[in-house]
C-alpha cells in the first residue's frame, strides 16, 4: 500500500495538471471566439462568390479556361494537408491523417504520384514519417491570426502549378466545423474547378442575370484563379476555428478526468491514515493489556 506522503504527492501532482489543462482550455475558449467569428464572416463572402462564379461558368461553358477542363488522364495528384502546429486537441490531427490516408490508398496505382502541400506540423511530420514527397509547407498558420494573403499566395502556386503540367488535380483536406463538440474531416477537389451543384429550389434565384463587363469570358478568366484562394482561405478559417474547439473539449475533458482522480486518491489517502491511526491505537491498547498482565 503506497504510503501517506506518497499519496499526497500525487494528490499534489494532479492539481498541478488540473492547473494547466483549466488554463489551456481557458485560452482555447478565447481564441476560439476570435476565429469563428472570422470564419461565419467570411461564410457569406464564400457562398455568393461560389453563386456568381457558377452563373458565369454557365454561361460560358468548360472551353472559357483550362482551370475547368479535367484531364484525360489523372497521373500526377496534389493534395493539400490541413492540420495544427500542436497538439492536445483530442483525435483532430487523426482524423485529417487517416482521411488522406484512405485517400492515398484508394488512389494510388500504376504511375500514380502524389505529392503535398502541408499547412501545419503535424501534417508535415507525418509526410515526413510516411516519406511522402512535399512541395511547399507553411507553419505557424493554422490557429493563428492569418489574412487572406496566405491562402492567396498558396493558391498561386497550386494554379501555376496545374497549368505548367505539375498536377493533374488538386486536392484539399480540412476539417469543416460544424458544432462544438463535432468537426469532420473533409475532401474537396480544389483543380480542376468541379461544377457547382445547383439545387432544384434555388435554381432559378441562382440563374438570376448578372451585368458583365466587358464581358462572362472575361471576368471568368479572372474569378476562376481566385476561386481557389477563396476556397483555401475558407477551408483555413474552418480548420483553425475546428482546432480550438477540438483543443477546448480536450481540455475540458482532462480536467475532469483531474477531478476525478482527485477525488480518487483524497479517498485513498483518507483510508491509508485512517488505517495508521487504527493501527496505532490496536499498538497503545496492546501495550496497556500486557502492562496489565
Amino acid at each position: 500500500m503506497a504510503s501517506l506522503k506518497d499519496v499526497q504527492n500525487k494528490i499534489a501532482a494532479v492539481k498541478k495538471t488540473k492547473q494547466i489543462t483549466k488554463a489551456m482550455n481557458m485560452v482555447a475558449t478565447s481564441r476560439l471566439r476570435g476565429a469563428q467569428t472570422n470564419m461565419e464572416n467570411f461564410r457569406p463572402y464564400a457562398s455568393k462568390f461560389a453563386e456568381v462564379l457558377g452563373s458565369l461558368a454557365q454561361k460560358s461553358g468548360e472551353e472559357a479556361s483550362p482551370l475547368l477542363v479535367p484531364r484525360e488522364e489523372v497521373k500526377k495528384l496534389h493534395v493539400v494537408l490541413c492540420t495544427s502546429d500542436r497538439g492536445l486537441c483530442g483525435g483532430f490531427n487523426v482524423n485529417l491523417i487517416e482521411k488522406t490516408r484512405s485517400f492515398i490508398t484508394d488512389k494510388s496505382g500504376d504511375g500514380i504520384a502524389i505529392s503535398f502541400t502541408n499547412f501545419g506540423k503535424k501534417g508535415r511530420d507525418w509526410c515526413r514519417k510516411q516519406k511522402l514527397p512535399r512541395v511547399d509547407e507553411h507553419i505557424g498558420v493554422v490557429g493563428t491570426s492569418f489574412g487572406f494573403n496566405v491562402a492567396a499566395n498558396a493558391g498561386r502556386k497550386l494554379v501555376e502549378g496545374y497549368l505548367n503540367g505539375d498536377y493533374d488535380e488538386v486536392y484539399v483536406v480540412y476539417s469543416e466545423f460544424l458544432s462544438m463538440g463535432r468537426q469532420v474531416p473533409i475532401l474537396k477537389q480544389l483543380l480542376p474547378i468541379p461544377p457547382i451543384e445547383i439545387a432544384e429550389d434555388e435554381a432559378e434565384e441562382y440563374l438570376a442575370e448578372h451585368i458583365c463587363e466587358p464581358s462572362a469570358d472575361s471576368l471568368l478568366g479572372e474569378l476562376l484563379p481566385k476561386s481557389v484562394h477563396v476556397t483555401l482561405h475558407s477551408s483555413l478559417l474552418e480548420t483553425s476555428t475546428s482546432e480550438h474547439a477540438a483543443r477546448m473539449a480536450a481540455m475540458n475533458n482532462a480536467t475532469n478526468a483531474c477531478n476525478d482522480l482527485i477525488e480518487n486518491l483524497t479517498l485513498a489517502y483518507n483510508k491509508a491514515r485512517q488505517a495508521a491511526i487504527t493501527a496505532e491505537l490496536m499498538d497503545i491498547v496492546g501495550g496497556a493489556e500486557a502492562l496489565k498482565g
